[in-house]
């Protein structure tokens, strides 16, 4: 066990904590790195990605739905359950787009391979994901997605680090029930 005996706060993002949408984010963020790594296991690239979520999340120069599901396919890749969505995951031949994604597999299936265990998205959800997948934090504000594509990925992602991990987060959960709540205030 380890004694800390002094500390120094560098940023406190503070922003995060006057918006609920933005900590219970923040708070998904946490749960994620608590239910994909083992205690006392360093992994300095996936802290490097959770620092520079939570700054791009308290300075509000991202999307930050764009930016949680960013953080979960980088998670996701760091950790050992990448997606594969350059190559379909039946026949490896290489991919210029799917409209399938083989959930047993997290990969995109080819037009030619058969369509099982899995979702049919969008094209545009392929591509999507496929940016996501690939890019910086920094980029992702090029990305000006439709209700339904963002819904796409979320249930792919979803349904991913569900199966991925031993615990399925909750924190989100929370958030969900908020914004029902707040769309059946409006009517």
């Amino acid at each position: 066990m380890y004694t800390i005996n002094e500390g120094r706060i560098k940023a406190s993002f503070q922003g995060l904590l006057d918006d609920l949408e933005k900590l219970t984010y923040a708070t998904y963020l946490c749960e994620l790195i608590d239910i994909s790594e083992m205690e006392e296991e360093p992994n300095r690239e996936l802290f490097k990605i959770f620092v520079s979520a939570l700054y791009f999340m308290n300075s509000n120069a991202l999307d930050d739905e764009m930016l949680v599901r960013t953080f979960e396919l980088k998670l996701l890749k760091l950790t050992g359950y990448g997606m594969e969505l350059n190559h379909c995951v039946a026949c490896k031949t290489p991919l210029k787009s799917s409209n399938y994604i083989n959930l047993a597999y997290s990969g995109g299936v080819c037009d030619n391979c058969r369509k099982e265990r899995g979702l049919v998205v969008s094209r545009g959800t392929f591509n999507a994901l496929r940016f996501l997948y690939n890019t910086t934090f920094e980029k992702v504000y090029r990305l000006n997605l439709d209700r339904k594509t963002k819904d796409e990925i979320e249930k792919i992602l979803s349904y991913i680090i569900q199966n991925s991990y031993s615990r399925k987060p909750k924190s989100l959960e929370m958030l969900t029930m908020f914004k029902e709540s707040v769309k059946d205030d409006r009517y």
